[in-house]
């Protein structure tokens, strides 16, 4: 029999695949010794049972009754007793972390005659009542998918009768008439009474836990973040344990360092006589750990040891979910806490100088894509701007867009290429997409782990909240503060690391981080905050540790000598592509053009001529600005049509011209030329190796522009490292008619000159057949360097351009992919090619050089199966050279 259920006491830390990260985590802390409420959990293996086959598995039920019985004999209670009634909790856990994606229900149990049962034991009739419309509040809306407006509006007309604006001050008659508004509701939807059988109830809240698993904004969070959708979540059922029993007792969500800027200390939020999700749902603005110490200061003392202890045994920053139940304090769950990319950097820095972590594993906890965040930029300090007022800064950035009050609109607005703001009272889960759409997330409820914080750290989104002196008016499309009112449209600027909100667009400079990386570590620390200050040290202490260990070299797909300089100040150890295409743009693009088209030899050669001291010069530039490091540069590879003109303006301009009978016998014959020359695919087509193949003279002149570049720099004192690369090759003998003109015309070039220079040959695999003969075109290249978004393209048979837009979101969607292609490596399809070419080219040529310029080179995930095949470099833009260098290393130590 498999066995789907574990007791707290039975698991721990390591088994997340089975447990979930909650389960795993419960099962940790009770092994410690910590006050967790006794508990068990289903296993995300019963998850995926009942998901392939749409019930439980059959010994499910038996299981959970077994553990049920264990747990209620050691409580001394039974579930929904009429006197003493033993209640739970039914929460998800999946291995990832996927805050407020899934559901939770409190206090299953309780009936018509249990909450009399819970009045007696408590002593607290309005507690009894106010869990019970609790109960139905979360059931109807998890359980049975009711709208949520339909209890929040009740809520706010009791609210609203009585006179008052919190649900505290809400007595035990206005509770009892809500849970009867309420259950009346439930009627209404479901065609059912309320289940008043406590394990009906049980029964019904683990299938929404399991069924919530494939809830469409779950989905959602899984794409974005890259957790695959097989893996099913844990339930965990929980005694209960009340923070709603008055002054005395609370709720909050503590971490044990601040999530957002990575300060040491405490932090968290806390609500006085509150209930589990009520602080991550923001409906009530918080109090702070501070707050707590001087209402109970011993229920603060003894979380302060139990948050240190964890810090202690799990050796990182802690997010902790607890209880506090008349004096008595309860741990509720713990993980390892997200957050924002700026703590991520200086908390790993810290725990290293705190002897907890060493530099490897303080590598490990950051990753290329935080720092990608450091680079954005930041509003300019010195720029003008219209405070509209402050509040509690959840996640870092500057962000500015205009106003949009729901998702919907986002998403809309977004789509047509709006910067959006989404502003909220408070979000729920149902505004992933808004939040994703949205540049920046604005609310005027909820604290640091309100879920528009946690959410917003998670996808490195600015976000403020808790502007309490803002009303939104959702219905309307206004904010409101004070005088000014604000509609939707309007521009809004919001800091996410002050918690400044700003009236209109505010400028933006480059951030530290930045200047860092281009201008060096005393330039960034210098006029800056100590807080700035030190982000800036432990990135940089961080990146040269990466450099330190990492086996792969790092270079940047450059132009010009302009991109090469800023990809050198980047930390580009040379250019592992030089598209030389990008050279014939503009003024230049009639040049080749005329190459292409020449009616004779005569022609072409003159033609080739006007380029040669233009490739020339772009390859002295290119070659000065790099000197000593190795510059690739790729022979032409254009689409042909791409320097053709239009087909169809061509057509209409003779077309016109010979109806007006002014035919210009010049646009007749570059007509005739570009329909000769037409193709139905050019991707695939006369491009590449072929083109130069079949266009005499035309590598020619770049190899001879290249060759003498290099060879004028080298006369003059200067180390040139030029390697040419053939594109698109297919078979070796391609490779062969280039390489022998190729060498002819290096050694004509160097003999002239008197230089000795030596230029490698090698070619770029794009193609699944240059991948399965590698080891044949091993024998005439030197070097390879795979071109990844063509061998991406032509081993799904995808034209990116056309299929992204068409087909990607519904490819995404059906869970074809998790992520597309083009953006992460295909590890067993094109990964596997690359693998197979790296292995058997070096099977003919040992000392083969192996790197890639996709731009897969400066995605994170792709660049550690890169350094798992034994490539030398990856090649990627400028922007992502420190990217790169940081998960080259991560590899390296992971």
């Amino acid at each position: 029999m498999t066995r789907y259920v574990f007791d707290f006491t039975e698991g721990d830390k390591d088994q997340k695949d089975l447990l979930g990260g909650k389960g795993a985590n419960l099962a940790e802390m009770t092994k410690l010794g910590l006050p967790v409420p006794p508990g068990f959990t289903i296993t995300t293996d019963a998850c995926r049972e009942y998901l392939a086959l749409g019930s439980e598995p059959g010994e499910l039920r038996v299981q959970v009754t077994m553990a049920l019985r264990h747990l209620e004999d050691d409580a001394g209670r039974q579930l929904g007793d009429r006197h003493d009634p033993l209640l739970v909790s039914v929460r998800s856990g999946a291995k990832f972390s996927m805050p407020g994606m899934m559901e939770t229900v409190l206090n299953i149990g309780l009936n018509d005659a249990s909450v009399k049962g819970l009045t007696e034991v408590s002593g607290d009739e309005r507690f009894a009542w106010d869990s019970y419309r609790r109960l139905l509040q979360m059931f109807g809306k998890t359980v049975l998918d009711m709208p949520g407006e339909v209890f929040a509006d009740a809520l706010d007309a009791a609210k609203s009768a009585k006179g008052v604006t919190s649900d505290l001050d809400l007595d035990v008659d206005d509770l009892k008439a809500l849970v009867a508004t309420f259950k009346e509701a439930v009627k209404e939807h479901s065609g059912a009474e309320f289940p008043q059988h406590p394990r009906e109830q049980l029964d019904m809240a683990i299938r929404a836990v399991f069924n919530s698993w494939n809830t469409e904004r779950a989905r959602l969070y899984r794409r974005r973040e890259r957790i695959p959708h097989d893996l099913g979540t844990a339930v965990n059922i929980c005694t209960m344990v009340f923070g709603n029993l008055g002054d005395t007792s609370g709720t909050g969500v503590a971490f044990t360092r601040d999530p957002a800027s990575g300060k040491t200390g405490a932090y968290g939020d806390y609500l006085a006589n509150a209930q589990g999700e009520d602080v991550v749902a923001g409906i009530r603005n918080t109090l702070s750990l501070d707050d707590l110490a001087a209402m109970d200061p011993e229920s603060n003392s003894q979380l302060r040891k139990v948050m240190r202890r964890l810090e202690t045994h799990y050796r990182d920053l802690c997010d902790i979910e607890f209880t506090i139940e008349r004096g008595k304090l309860w741990m509720l769950q713990t993980r390892v806490g997200k957050r924002t990319a700026a703590a991520a950097f200086r908390i790993a820095a810290q725990l290293v100088d705190e002897q907890l972590i060493t530099l490897d594993e303080a590598l490990s906890r950051v990753t290329g894509a935080q720092l990608a965040q450091l680079m954005f930029p930041q509003f300019d300090p010195s720029a003008q701007r219209v405070l509209l007022t402050r509040a509690m800064a959840a996640s870092p950035g500057a962000a500015v867009g205009r106003i949009v009050f729901d998702s919907p609109t986002a998403k809309e607005w977004a789509a047509r290429g709006e910067a959006v703001m989404l502003v909220r009272k408070e979000t729920n889960p149902d505004d992933l997409e808004g939040m994703i759409a949205a540049n920046g997330i604005l609310t005027a409820r909820g604290g640091k782990t309100s879920h528009a914080a946690v959410v917003a750290r998670g996808m490195g989104k600015t976000c403020v909240c808790g502007a309490e002196a803002m009303l939104v008016d959702a219905a309307a499309k206004t904010v409101t503060v004070g005088a000014t009112v604000l509609g939707e449209g309007d521009l809004l600027s919001i800091d996410g690391s002050t918690g400044d909100v700003f009236v209109g667009q505010v400028p933006v400079v480059p951030s530290p981080v930045e200047t860092y990386l281009e201008q060096g570590l005393e330039t960034a620390t210098q006029g800056v905050d100590e807080e700035t200050a030190d982000l800036v040290r432990a990135v940089d202490r961080l990146l040269r540790h990466a450099d330190s260990r990492r086996r792969l070299g790092v270079r940047a797909n450059a132009d010009t000598a302009e991109d090469a300089v800023r990809a050198r100040n980047l930390g580009a150890q040379g250019i592992g592509l030089c598209r030389t295409e990008h050279m014939f743009l503009g003024e230049r693009r009639g040049l080749i053009e005329r190459v292409i088209l020449a009616s004779d030899a005569a022609e072409r050669e003159a033609a080739l001529a006007a380029l040669l001291p233009l490739q020339r010069q772009d390859f002295t530039e290119l070659l000065e600005a790099m000197d000593p490091l190795p510059v690739t540069i790729r022979l032409l590879d254009p689409p042909l049509h791409e320097f053709l003109p239009d087909r169809t303006e061509l057509s209409v301009k003779v077309a016109l011209a010979q109806a007006a009978g002014k035919p210009d016998p010049a646009d007749v014959t570059l007509l005739a030329a570009v329909e000769r020359l037409h193709e139905s695919n050019p991707m695939l087509g006369l491009r590449g190796v072929r083109l130069g193949l079949l266009t005499p003279g035309l590598f020619a002149l770049q190899v001879r522009a290249i060759a003498e570049a290099a060879c004028a720099l080298a006369k003059a004192g200067r180390s040139p490292h030029v390697e040419i690369m053939v594109p698109l090759v297919g078979s070796v003998m391609e490779l062969y008619l280039v390489r022998d003109e190729t060498d002819g015309i290096v050694n004509e070039v160097t003999a002239a000159a008197g230089v000795d220079l030596k230029v490698p040959i090698g070619t770029m695999i794009e193609l699944p057949r240059a991948a399965l003969t590698s080891h044949r075109i091993a024998e005439a290249a030197e070097f390879f360097s795979f071109g990844t978004n063509d061998l991406t393209q032509t081993t799904w048979g995808f034209s990116r351009d056309d299929v992204e837009a068409a087909v990607f979101a519904a490819y995404l969607e059906k869970g074809v992919f998790t992520v597309s292609p083009f953006e992460s490596i295909d590890v067993d399809g094109v990964g596997r090619l690359v693998e197979i070419a790296a292995a058997e080219g070096r099977r003919t040529r040992p000392d083969l050089k192996l790197g890639v310029c996709g731009e897969h080179g400066g995605d994170p995930e792709s660049i550690h199966f890169f350094h798992r095949v034994g490539l030398d470099y990856v090649s990627c833009s400028p922007f992502r050279v420190p990217v790169a260098r940081l998960e080259a290393g991560r590899a390296a130590v992971s």
